[in-house]
């Protein structure tokens, strides 16, 4: 019995200490929010009150694809120069260029990984992404926990 009793309690101790370590470490942050799908109704309800005829994908990311572009689809690893505005489903702005910026595509939120290689260089779309792929339940910066968000991107080039 003896054998079975010290290793269950040595696991024990185990989970204990490296939990207390992930919720003491600065920056750790444990969260859940909605699911992509949670989300959904709310993010049709956009489109549809601001006339966007969206197409959902298999993550829940609605998207409209106003030109297709002519240049390169960009993949994770891709420079990417944009221009772009980003606002809350209540219409409010929280992010826009003013002039073009360059990012690494895979340093960006989901909903833009998984959105912009559906066009290509010189494409432009616009995109409903749920909160689970935006900035989840951590938020960041002016935008809250759990929030929706809209951005109309211009995909300007891809390297």
């Amino acid at each position: 019995m003896k054998k079975i009793i010290l290793p269950f309690v040595g696991l024990c101790i185990l989970i204990y200490f490296v939990s207390c370590v992930k919720s003491s470490t600065p920056g750790y942050t444990s969260c859940t929010g909605p699911s992509a799908a949670d989300d959904s109704s709310a993010l049709k309800n956009y489109a549809q009150q601001n006339g966007l005829t969206v197409v959902a994908d298999t993550s829940w990311l609605y998207y409209q694809i106003i030109t297709q572009g002519a240049g390169l689809h960009p993949i994770g690893t891709s420079k990417i120069t944009v221009s772009y505005v980003g606002k809350f489903l209540n219409g409010n702005l929280f992010d826009s260029t003013t002039s073009p910026v360059t990012f690494e595509l895979d340093s960006l939120i989901a909903g833009w990984q998984y959105g912009l290689p559906k066009i290509e260089a010189g494409g432009h779309i616009k995109l409903l992404v749920p909160s689970a792929l935006a900035f989840g339940c951590a938020g960041s910066g002016n935008i809250p926990s759990n929030a929706p968000v809209f951005f109309d991107i211009n995909l300007i080039s891809v390297q």
